[in-house]
């Protein structure tokens, strides 16, 4: 070989070797700089995790202090696809115990790209220690808490529900959440080389959610679901919906919607049953909307109870003809009569006398067409025309309660004013949270003393000899009133088939302690308030009554108390 030829091999290997080395060079500086922080993360993530502590989330009682939503133990168990040797023989195991769907769980176990993926979340406690036992590589465990409802359906649509990381998703759980969720904690665990846990450093420590304890009796609200429940079946209605209500303090003692939901299953609900239709969704209120006419006609002292008028079965207003819902003659009535009777044609002939301007002042200063402040998430305002876009037939529709959309909590708040003494209480359902005091309520005067003393009495009539009768309870006074309004059809117009039945009733009327309002939708059979609504009234009143303070005393003991027992299934 020439020399000539061996200093070109050997020039040709020094260029070789310096590439490699430039290369090698390039490469560590581009780690060294360009990588060093995600390199250095990695690194830092192999040798330590930071791992977040739930907090406890708070209890939920009701007034007595019976636990209707709480938090239950459990455990979730987690993998490093990283760490797992035989995915296949791990989720054959892990299915087997947990029992879960095998090829599932060996999809996760095998999936190396993610350093994390859980296998089983908020899992039974006591599977995931079994499995715990196996000392299979790659798992991990850690405590969580569950959201638990122990009463079931019991207030369901009041109370909402939390997901499956514990923050609250509808109801009380999403208004109440910042409360109830409390603060996680954190802390950082140090692994060794193969990913063993060799120490914790602690950086924050959970505190724990608030205890939140409500309005709502247990009881009474049981009742009045079973009592719904009954009304629901006897009349194949849509829904029907229940209010009883503290009108001294505002508070809700009950709130029921039937059909109801169990929310531990909350996923598998039509979302539809989830609403609490109470708080959110609107109707016509027809003639128990009677209540704000008059109540305004004798507040500025157009009329007596027993100023009397001359009625025509019907009467006309701008271009249309409205009469009253049972055929009669032309006949002088009072204005008590008007009311207990529940006269359309004479509730028009008081608002006319009011006026647009006055009356559209009353509905307002009832509360209509904005919310109540009602501590529940989503409360609708209702629906109610401005006096500058209100037609020539509006004063003959609005005073009946056509026109108009209120909530049920509105008009349940509207009469516990009238039972009152004429002074209106903001409606909740929230008695205090932790050791806070109970809240006092914003309250201010609709009414005076005079006008809800004497539209009570007028009420009473409606009970003893009007379209009432079906709400009495033996042995106390009853003051109500029925509403029966037809619903609106897709194009427009007046259902003759479709209604809404409601009955809004204060007992004992003489010393009030329950403003209770029900109302059915579309019931079949029969339509009246005074029909459907009415008696569901008188069962839920009747067993209030019986169970508040061991027993309210009766105001009326003249009148017979052998059929006053009644017991309703939890």
């Amino acid at each position: 070989m020439s020399a000539r030829v061996a200093n070109r091999r050997i020039r040709l290997l020094l260029a070789v070797f310096g590439l490699a080395f430039a290369i090698a060079f390039l490469r560590a500086a581009w780690l060294q700089g360009v990588r060093a922080g995600s390199f250095g993360r990695l690194a830092a993530s192999q040798h330590s995790e930071e791992v977040t502590i739930p907090a406890a989330r708070g209890t939920i009682y009701d007034r007595g202090g019976v636990q209707l939503a709480i938090g239950e133990q459990a455990t979730t168990v987690y993998a490093d696809p990283r760490l797992v040797r035989d995915p296949r023989r791990e989720a054959a195991v892990v299915a087997q115990v947990m029992h879960l769907d095998p090829s599932q769980v060996a999809t996760e176990l095998a999936d190396r790209a993610h350093g994390f993926v859980y296998v089983a979340r908020k899992a039974d406690p006591a599977l995931a220690a079994k499995l715990k036992l196996r000392h299979l590589p790659g798992l991990g465990f850690y405590p969580e808490e569950r959201r638990f409802y122990p009463q079931g359906a019991l207030a369901s649509q009041v109370l909402g529900y939390a997901g499956v990381d514990n923050h609250g998703l509808a109801g009380l759980e999403l208004s109440l959440d910042r409360a109830l969720a409390g603060r996680p904690g954190r802390e950082r665990i140090v692994k060794d080389a193969s990913g063993q846990a060799i120490d914790t450093v602690q950086s924050q420590t959970e505190r724990d959610g608030s205890d939140v304890y409500l309005t709502l009796d247990h009881t009474i609200q049981a009742n009045a679901q079973a009592v719904l429940k009954q009304t629901v079946a006897r009349w194949q209605a849509k829904s029907a919906t229940a209010i009883v209500l503290d009108p001294r303090t505002g508070g809700v003692l009950a709130m029921a919607v039937a059909p109801g939901f169990d929310a531990n299953i909350y996923p598998q609900i039509w979302r539809g049953y989830q609403r609490n239709r109470a708080v959110t969704d609107t109707y016509e209120p027809g003639s128990t909307f009677k209540l704000m006419t008059v109540s305004g006609a004798l507040s500025d002292r157009l009329v007596t109870p027993s100023t009397s008028f001359v009625l025509q079965y019907s009467i006309h207003v701008a271009d249309r003809i409205i009469h009253d819902a049972e055929p009669r003659g032309t006949e002088t009535m009072t204005v008590a009569q008007i009311l207990s009777r529940s006269s359309n044609v004479g509730a028009i002939t008081l608002a006319e006398k009011l006026g647009q301007h006055r009356l559209a002042q009353w509905i307002s200063r009832f509360g209509f067409g904005r919310p109540t402040g009602i501590d529940y998430p989503g409360e609708s305002p209702g629906i109610v025309v401005p006096e500058r876009h209100w037609s020539g037939s509006t004063i003959g529709n609005v005073p009946i309660g056509q026109g108009i959309a209120v909530t049920p909590i509105q008009m349940a708040s509207a009469y516990a004013a009238i039972a009152n003494r004429g002074i209106w209480v903001r409606p909740h359902l929230v008695d205090h949270v932790g050791d806070g005091r109970s809240v006092f309520e914003p309250r201010h005067r609709i009414v005076t003393r005079r006008v809800s003393k004497q539209v009570l009495a007028m009420l009473k009539n409606v009970v003893l000899d009007g379209t009432g009768t079906l709400a009495a309870v033996p042995g106390y006074q009853v003051a109500g009133k029925t509403g029966t309004a037809a619903k609106v059809d897709p194009d427009g117009t007046y259902s003759d088939s479709r209604y809404v039945a409601s009955f809004i009733g204060v007992v004992p009327a003489s010393r009030p302690r329950l403003v209770i309002l029900v109302s059915v939708d579309e019931p079949r059979g029969a339509i009246w308030g005074g029909v459907v609504a009415a008696p569901a009234f008188s069962q839920i009143a009747r067993f209030d009554l019986q169970y508040l303070d061991g027993g309210i005393t009766p105001d009326a003991p003249w009148t017979s108390t052998s059929s006053s027992t009644y017991t309703a299934s939890p």
